[in-house]
């Protein structure tokens, strides 16, 4: 090891061989960094990027985790959202330690994940990269938290991992879900607490990962002191599944599953009739002691022997739900439904955090394009630098850093489906042009290329900014503005929500299932302006879930910080609130809402119009 410098970080590195460390020896980042040293002959002070797979290699490695990046998209998506601010990339790798879905923060902290590789394709298995989050937490297949220069390497000391390792429904190691974040200004406490966010997000996605595999299959909720488990049996009742945590509780194994041993070791039914979903049960171990009360859920699939037809599927269920009984939302849905299979650009107005990507995704699903890529990109979220090379793509060699058998570019890998721009308004005035010319032409020009690409592609913009104004202002392309506002809908703030009180319950039980509200946090959940909308919201209750103690989120799990500033436009903002709160306690009925606030229904619908007011 000659090359090792004598920096501080590599000499305490160093002393951990010989037990001498200011860590504790016996801790489990001492216990790494004696393997990265001993078993791995690692240097602590090599510097350079990990290994990072080309697109062709990332596809073939992909190919076998393909349908858990599905089943986890949404999750990692929402976990995305919520630790965005605090400056965290989400990335889901696979057991090796290969980063096979990856979403970046804001732009600030982006470019430093791009300059150091931390990204789809990036390999950090402790082997080669020394302790880190990711290769740590997959060698020992537990949670960790590293902090700063914690890590093996001197180099990664700029870094803060949180990772949850993934099983799969056999208990098998997975992968594992990592969040990592760039910034000094965050106590070691306060990745603690993001840890165990993504953990809840990772039990999550095992959640989905195992009730899928055994779709056909009856599943009960084990109950247990740190977490519940998932048990899948037949119409037999004999086991067919356990997850880890519920091989661990009743001491299943593998020979025991395989054996088909008789449910009834495990749970004792008050009743013998066939259960339904929701249905309490007692639950036993295989020596008679109690274990708790767990629910019942039926197979995904028709009962073989009841011969019905399965109900036809609403493509549109996904939009009507999040339209839930807002009266103005209702009315939108209905009117994009008229238009949803027809080539019409969609553009999504609204207040950060009320949830147009979800939007846009519900529309995807109901479309005639639902069978094909849905492909998102948030213009405000990556470098002006690399939007260009990103939408349209390039050849191979086209600049320095290019991966040597180019980019297809997100325009090209959505043809025939739909490409998502979020936040449209800060796209650059030079790409707004190429933007303009793909959607005229209905082709792409890659950069480097020879020849144009065609493509078929639904767009979908989404904004928080007046791009009406913008357009008028000379910010934005007046001639784009227009292409994209084939039909415009705009998401009222959580606050002008008629069904307010629905979607705080909703997201309660999403985000904290196993625990309930007390009436004090209750109203100040109601009470509380929510500034940062569905976005904020999740998180508040998220966070919330994982303090409240005896399963009660109390008003101190709550973390609603005083909101003491505008949120609305000055011109009308007050009467605009007194309008839609008007309109919602009388159903969308203009007619009563006017003589509620005393004005002739011209006055009002002039008013409705004048500061755009769904309902």
């Amino acid at each position: 090891m000659a090359s090792l410098s004598a920096s501080n970080h590599v000499a305490r590195v160093l002393s951990v061989a010989n037990h001498v460390a200011d860590v504790d020896a016996s801790s489990r980042i001492a216990d790494s960094w004696r393997r990265c040293l001993i078993s791995h002959k690692l240097d602590p002070a090599r510097r350079g990027p990990p290994q990072t797979l080309t697109e062709a290699e990332i596809r073939h490695v992909a190919q076998p985790m393909e349908e858990t990046i599905r089943l986890a998209t949404s999750e990692l998506e929402d976990l995305a959202r919520v630790l965005r601010e605090a400056g965290y990339c989400v990335n889901l790798a696979d057991a090796n330690a290969t980063m096979l879905f990856s979403r970046l923060p804001g732009e600030a902290d982006t470019e430093i994940f791009l300059r150091w590789k931390v990204y789809t394709g990036s390999n950090f298995s402790e082997a080669h990269e020394g302790t880190n989050g990711l290769g740590t937490c997959l060698a020992e297949q537990k949670p960790i938290l590293v902090h700063r220069d914690e890590h093996f390497r001197e180099q990664w000391g700029i870094f803060s991992c949180a990772v949850t390792p993934l099983f799969d429904p056999a208990g098998r190691i997975a992968g594992a879900v990592n969040i990592t974040s760039c910034r000094d200004d965050l106590s070691r406490a306060a990745h603690q607490l993001a840890l165990a966010v993504t953990m809840q997000a990772t039990r999550r996605i095992e959640g989905a990962i195992f009730r899928d595999h055994f779709r056909n299959a009856w599943i009960a909720t084990v109950p247990g002191e740190s977490r519940s488990g998932l048990l899948a049996y037949d119409d037999d009742r004999r086991v067919v599944g356990a997850c880890r945590s519920a091989r661990a509780l009743l001491g299943l194994t593998d020979g025991l599953i395989a054996s088909g041993i008789d449910l009834s070791r495990y749970i004792k039914f008050d009743h013998h009739a066939a259960h339904d979903a929701g249905d309490i049960v007692q639950l036993r171990r295989a020596d008679g002691s109690p274990l708790g009360q767990g629910q019942i859920a039926p197979p995904q699939r028709a009962r073989p022997l009841i011969r019905r037809r399965d109900p036809p599927v609403d493509r549109f269920d996904a939009l009507h739900r999040l339209a839930g009984r807002d009266p103005g939302l209702i009315k939108s849905v209905k009117r994009l439904g008229s238009v949803v299979d027809h080539d019409l650009p969609v553009l999504l107005q609204g207040e950060t955090g009320v949830g147009k990507d979800v939007f846009a995704r519900a529309i995807h699903a109901a479309s005639n394009r639902a069978r094909n890529n849905f492909v998102a990109l948030n213009c405000a979220a990556m470098p002006e630098s690399l939007i260009d090379a990103e939408l349209f793509g390039y050849e191979a060699g086209a600049f320095t850093g290019a991966r040597r058998d180019g980019s297809k570019g997100l325009i090209v890998q959505a043809d025939g489906g739909t490409l998502f721009l979020d936040e449209i308004g800060d796209m650059p005035i030079a790409l707004q042009t190429r933007l303009l010319r793909v959607l005229e032409n209905r082709e792409v020009w890659p950069l480097g290329a020879l020849k144009p690409v065609a493509v078929d592609i639904r767009l979908i913009s989404a904004t928080h900014r007046d791009l009406g104004r913008m357009a008028e202002e000379g910010a934005f392309r007046a001639d784009l503005y227009f292409r994209l506002r084939g039909i415009a809908m705009r998401l009222p703030a959580l606050r002008e929500r008629a069904d307010r009180d629905d979607i705080i319950r909703q997201i309660a039980r999403e985000e904290a299932p196993s625990c309930r509200l007390s009436d004090h946090a209750w109203s100040q959940l109601a009470a509380y302006p929510f500034p940062g909308n569905m976005r904020q919201l999740r998180h508040v209750l998220r966070l919330a879930g994982c303090t409240a103690e005896n399963g009660v989120i109390t008003d101190a799990d709550l973390d609603l910080p005083p909101f003491g500033g505008r949120t609305e436009p000055d011109l009308g903002a007050a009467e605009r609130a007194t309008i839609v709160e008007a309109l919602r306690k009388h159903g969308g009925r203009v007619t009563e809402a006017a003589r509620a606030l005393k004005l002739s229904r011209a006055t009002l619908y002039r008013k409705i119009k004048l500061l755009k007011i769904s309902f």
